[in-house]
């Protein structure tokens, strides 16, 4: 490979999207390994670049993400240089590691990644002579990110969970502060069939004398975190007895929030996201901010959190991506997402029909996820995400139908003819809307597509 250092912005473009390239021939995250010596191995030849900055660990079921980049956001306001790895991506794998507030550049990724894959070599080999299997995408983005922090450098990594906690691949860091987002039935195949299993799996990140940060929380899920807790002489702080939301007043492009969070009142902070989960979500963040900077006891100065979540995003969740008519994508993916998509509608638009354009992967609660979105009374167009474990659209189509009635629903196989139905159709009325959900992968896809045809932002 071309030295790094010498890469035009082309040559940089073409390297990044070969690192990718290699990563996707590797065993998919969606299929993890449930191991941490792989890649504790990895970062040990690299001189434990894990180690080079406190962390802040998070994982949970819903929420992960926007809760990751308002705590990231933050901390970029209080003067600190951050790191943050979050996933999936949208449209290009560089959006997940963010320095600064901004997508790694691709001449750093392959920079970065030049230099470490002489190790992961090494450790390919090892796992192959002891019979395993090679480290996997997700581990070796994992080890990549890790490396580009260092690199950078970072004052703090914001580092969200990839799946589960325990045996994750970020689990080779030990987060200062453990934020946990709701916690709900989702991967069961991997994590447990039960939210006490699930929140078991998760609660490994908690590591000794860490701060433990909560959302409110299932009684299940809630007693496994206590006794983690407690186990590792950690604090514990949850929503709605240590920390919580004070109020959300719809606004202009978003809401106003107060929040009580560890060492202070803040009112009226705006937050140009959409839905009540996302003023939990800010809630959450804070508490998660002030445990890392002040120990709990200290008050944010109200620019801190003021300049960091009036510019916070999240896209793909609730994101306006066109307009006249408008499109709406969000991610969610499980009944828990799909319930505060539900509810985000109904309180923050003013819609009087709504088609929602569905697609699931096959590994999803396909029937949780419809039974919440029947609620909508909306119409639907199923189609297909561009994935070869998508759900058989005739199969998701027919459990919508026989919730919403088979005259509500209509199949397109193919989400380009699938947005432009529902845009034509949109169009025809005033106040009529299109919502594209069910997966990531759909999301990411429509987001491409109306940026390449030009549809613009509402």
């Amino acid at each position: 490979m071309t030295d790094a250092d010498d890469y035009d912005d082309a040559e940089a473009r073409d390297a990044a999207d070969a690192v990718y390239e290699a990563l996707i021939a590797r065993v998919g995250e969606g299929s993890p390994r449930p191991r941490l010596a792989p890649t504790r191995r990895a970062v040990e030849l690299l001189g434990d670049p894990h180690r080079a900055a406190p962390v802040i660990h998070i994982t949970g079921t819903n929420g992960k993400t926007s809760t990751s980049r308002m705590i990231e956001a933050m901390l970029r306001a209080s003067g600190l240089r951050t790191g943050l790895l979050t996933s999936p991506h949208l449209e290009r794998f560089t959006e997940r590691i963010r320095i600064d507030g901004e997508p790694i550049s691709d001449e750093a990724v392959a920079r970065n990644w030049d230099e470490i894959l002489p190790f992961i070599a090494i450790v390919d080999a090892e796992l192959e002579g002891a019979g395993e299997e090679s480290l996997t995408f997700f581990e070796v983005l994992t080890v990549l990110a890790f490396a580009c922090f260092a690199d950078a450098p970072v004052d703090v990594v914001v580092l969200e969970v990839g799946m589960g906690g325990e045996w994750d691949s970020t689990n080779v860091a030990d987060g200062q502060v453990a934020v946990f987002t709701p916690i709900d039935l989702d991967h069961q195949a991997r994590l447990g069939s039960t939210i006490t299993e699930i929140a078991r799996t998760k609660s490994g990140i908690i590591k000794p004398t860490s701060a433990v940060i909560t959302a409110k929380q299932p009684d299940a899920a809630l007693a496994v975190l206590e006794e983690a807790a407690e186990l590792t002489e950690s604090s514990l702080a949850v929503e709605g007895d240590a920390f919580d939301v004070l109020e959300s007043r719809v606004a202009v492009g978003g809401q106003l929030v107060s929040v009580r969070g560890l060492a202070g009142e803040y009112r009226d902070v705006p937050l140009p996201l959409f839905g009540r989960h996302q003023a939990e979500n800010a809630a959450v963040a804070i508490a998660a901010v002030e445990a890392f900077i002040g120990g709990g006891a200290v008050r944010l100065a109200d620019e801190v959190v003021e300049g960091g979540l009036a510019t916070v995003t999240s896209p793909g969740r609730m994101q306006a991506i066109a307009a006249d008519p408008v499109v709406i994508v969000d991610a969610a993916h499980n009944p828990h997402g799909a319930a505060a998509l539900v509810a985000a509608l109904d309180e923050y638009f003013d819609f009087d029909e709504v088609v929602v354009v569905l697609g699931v992967l096959g590994d999803k609660d396909a029937t949780g996820i419809v039974d919440v979105l029947a609620r909508a009374n909306a119409t639907f167009i199923v189609t297909r995400p561009d994935s070869d474990r998508a759900r058989d659209v005739q199969e998701l189509a027919a459990l919508v139908a026989a919730r919403v009635g088979a005259d509500r629903v209509e199949v397109v196989e193919r989400l380009d003819d699938a947005l432009d139905e529902a845009r034509a159709w949109a169009a025809e009325t005033p106040k009529r809307a299109v919502v594209v959900t069910g997966s990531v992968v759909l999301v990411g896809e429509a987001m491409a597509i109306a940026a390449d045809r030009g549809w613009g932002r509402a």
